[in-house]
């Protein structure tokens, strides 16, 4: 897909939509307490699971159908993919109809649509068998089926005391909700993680960590296979300027990298990755890449019409010279969010 398209990232569902399920079912992150009624709750659950079911198998029919009667068909336009897309809604399976909506776009995506759209429907019918079959998967594999579908989850695990380093923080947009990632580092457990917050009506997401400082803060790892997302806990004091920069890699590395974690989870689309001593240079046609200061391998940047400002901030912080660049690395290309000078230096947001 163009990267005019809806942009897809490493985590699954809002977290209204997840709250309110989890409130509905008797737990979750918002839940004032213990169910009143496990049976209820149960219940709830087991026929949410039916319509999720029913969803499904309705979305493999019209894969089925789409396939039997060639790609072409898909020209069509947005129309018949939002209504499938609704469906899912009702379905309550809010990650199916994230995912159906973007195939609307991928035909306006340009020269090898179809193959695209091949790709992201048997990444789609592969989250379906997954589902149908999840029964039979092992534990950390179905909670990513969970997740990906937009079922509710909640963090798990006793809470892990670190100082965090805020490597990134962006936002994105989808209707009146707003989507906050920050991306952390344990400087200590050697971890990189995800933080979610959301705005609804649109409100700004309330959590707002500086790019470039360090908190003293506990976290919660979510379920799941090659899981990134935590939920902060309790946070001590607030946060100070930090000189620490994550350890980084070369460019064959990190895509290395992203290919290993596609194993745990094979609908992520990037994987946090930091690039170190490397150099932003054109790579024709108005596109960039990230190369070994020393000559070698390189990765694509990939850059939206929002983001060519934070591409020509990376280039004058280069002027040539190595840099080190924070970034999520997929198979479309390297995002880059942050970046520090090779020598001493502030971090420098790029998104």
């Amino acid at each position: 897909m163009s990267d005019a398209g809806v942009r897809r990232t490493t985590d699954q569902v809002p977290a209204p939509v997840s709250d309110v399920a989890a409130r509905a079912a008797g737990g979750g992150p918002g839940a004032a307490g213990p169910p009143a009624d496990p049976g209820a709750a149960r219940r709830r659950a087991e026929q949410r699971a039916a319509r999720v079911t029913a969803g499904v198998t309705e979305l493999e029919r019209r894969l089925a159908d789409l396939l039997r009667g060639g790609l072409a068909a898909a020209e069509e336009g947005y129309g018949p993919w939002e209504e499938t897309a609704a469906r899912m809604v009702d379905a309550q399976a809010p990650g199916l109809a994230a995912r159906v909506r973007e195939l609307g776009a991928v035909t306006a995506s340009g020269p090898g649509w179809p193959a695209r759209l091949l790709e992201e429907c048997a990444l789609l019918h592969l989250l379906d068998r997954g589902w149908l079959r999840h029964e039979d998967l092992p534990e950390a594999l179905a909670a990513t089926v969970r997740s990906r579908l937009g079922l509710p989850s909640s963090p798990v695990g006793p809470p892990v005391r670190d100082r965090w380093l805020v490597l990134a923080r962006y936002d994105t947009y989808e209707g009146r909700l707003t989507t906050r990632r920050i991306w952390l580092y344990g400087t200590e457990s050697g971890r990189t993680a995800l933080v979610l917050s959301y705005g609804g009506g649109g409100r700004v997401p309330e959590l707002s960590l500086p790019v470039g400082r360090e908190l003293d803060a506990e976290a919660m790892a979510y379920p799941g296979a090659g899981q990134l997302r935590v939920a902060l806990g309790e946070r001590f004091p607030d946060p100070v300027p930090s000189a620490a920069r994550p350890p980084g890699c070369g460019p064959a590395e990190a895509a290395a990298r992203y290919g290993e974690a596609l194993r745990d989870d094979p609908w992520q689309e990037t994987y946090p990755v930091t690039l170190c001593r490397v150099v932003p240079v054109p790579a024709g046609e108005g596109s960039w890449q990230l190369a070994e200061a020393e000559g070698g391998l390189a990765l694509p940047v990939r850059t939206s019409a929002g983001s060519r400002s934070g591409l020509w901030r990376l280039v004058a912080l280069s002027g040539g010279a190595p840099v080190t660049v924070f970034g999520e690395c997929g198979h479309r290309g390297f995002t880059p969010l942050t970046a520090w000078p090779e020598g001493p230096g502030e971090a420098v947001t790029l998104c």
